[in-house]
């Protein structure tokens, strides 16, 4: 088989099922091309894309400025380890810190590496600044997380499907109720050696759970009391999904860092990953300060792919869009304007019974079980209707394009979405 032989979707998805472990459990449609908003499949059928790789090409498919970048670098150098230095990292160190407003970073290639890494990061400080016994260190976590499924990120997860089967699993994590400022409290009254927190400022695949108002500021509050560190997870909710450069921003709609903004509730550690490259490349990275970073000496921790040439090119041009074409400020107006119209929806609806969101990250609750097919079911016609979405948690459907999307597309998209669901309403 030539490597660029085109193929049905039929005899595509035929090869992963028998060649592919079957670690996933895709919509059965095989997609060929990407470009901004829209996909197509093999047979050429376009589609609006409302998953954006779970938020990895907020930039939309295939830019041409972060393609040209990632091109015009795999011309003349793609990759030297980190044995060597190399004439892109330091650029897109100087870069990202800048936009971010940390003094250093940690850069590697997958979300759940940069969880990893930062788990590492706050034990290590832990143990060599604030005096925790070596091997006591404890992580604060919270129920319904999601950062990833490597070995230690599900020791801590109460996904059962992602746990059952793959243990023993790593200590060293406390897992509290998310939302409840109070129970977080009471953890750090009595446990001892706590290092950090560890919290999604919106949790994604939990459904899009937003918290209440002012609850991320007050567990920002408590760590800096506590004296423990305050540990972002922004992989899916960072670089502009929310409507501001970072959720933990908050209703802060500017293009870019801001100390001056009374809501921004600033990491003493910032994950990243996903739209840092606009899905053109692996990239993930974390941020802080020196007091935290520096506890990390060379040889104790690396990736031979982190901060390669490439990488480095592509996240600051991705970076770079973010910011030159507001997509930030685009994502807060079509989000305020999508739960708006999806709410008109609901008031007559007996299949829907929630909207919920931030920016262009939303979701829907289907009036119906988690164990139910109703929403996959939701999904099939919606991909029959030309849009591509996907249920998590069962009953509940995400919505996130890409935030390249105009108003006129949204409000097409809007209308693909309530009338799939008028079929299904009884």
């Amino acid at each position: 088989m030539a490597t660029l032989e085109k193929l049905s979707s039929k005899d595509a998805i035929a090869l992963e099922e028998k060649y592919g472990a079957h670690n996933y459990h895709p919509l059965p449609v095989v997609l060929s091309k990407g470009e901004g908003v829209f996909m197509w499949d093999a047979e050429g059928k376009k589609y609006y894309d409302f998953l954006s790789a779970y938020s990895a090409v907020n930039q939309g498919h295939c830019h041409p400025r972060i393609v040209n970048a990632m091109s015009e670098q795999a011309k003349t150098l793609t990759l030297t380890s980190r044995a060597f230095y190399n004439d892109m990292l330091g650029k897109f160190e100087k870069y990202a810190t800048e936009y971010f407003g940390f003094d250093k970073l940690l850069p590697m290639n997958t979300g759940a590496e940069a969880v990893e890494t930062a788990i590492k990061i706050c034990r290590k400080w832990a143990y060599e600044k604030k005096g925790i016994p070596e091997t006591e260190a404890k992580i604060v976590v919270f129920e319904n997380n999601f950062h990833g499924r490597t070995t230690t990120i599900i020791s801590f997860s109460n996904d059962e499907n992602a746990r059952k089967n793959f243990g023993p699993y790593t200590p060293g994590f406390i897992k509290v109720a998310y939302n409840d400022p109070a129970a977080l409290e009471e953890v750090l009254k009595t446990e001892k050696n706590i290092a950090g927190v560890l919290i999604e400022p919106i949790q994604g695949e939990a459904g899009v759970f937003r918290p209440a108002e002012g609850y991320i500021a007050k567990v920002k509050e408590l760590c800096n009391s506590h004296g423990v560190l305050f540990i972002a997870d922004e992989i899916q909710t960072g670089i502009a999904r929310t409507g501001s450069l970072l959720a933990v921003c908050g209703n802060c709609s500017c293009e870019g860092h801001c100390e001056r903004q009374q809501t921004y509730q600033r990491p003493d550690m910032l994950i990243l990953g996903k739209a840092l490259s606009g899905g053109a490349y692996p990239v993930s990275a974390v941020l802080a300060d020196d007091a935290v970073m520096n506890v990390i000496k060379p040889g104790q921790h690396g990736s031979t792919f982190g901060g390669n040439p490439v990488a480095a090119a592509v996240a600051m041009e991705a970076l770079e869009v973010v910011r030159d074409e507001k997509l930030a400020q685009n994502a807060r107006k079509l989000g305020e304007l999508f739960r708006r119209k999806l709410n008109d929806y609901i008031r007559n609806s007996n299949i829907v019974t929630l909207v919920r969101g931030k920016g262009l990250l939303n979701a829907i609750v289907i009036n119906d079980s988690e164990d139910s097919s109703t929403a996959w079911d939701i999904c099939m016609a919606l991909k029959e209707n030309g849009l591509l979405a996907k249920p998590t948690h069962g009953n509940i459907i995400r919505f996130a394009p890409p935030l390249v999307m105009t108003e006129e597309q949204l409000l097409d998209c809007v209308d693909i979405i309530t009338k799939t669901l008028e079929k299904f309403e009884s």
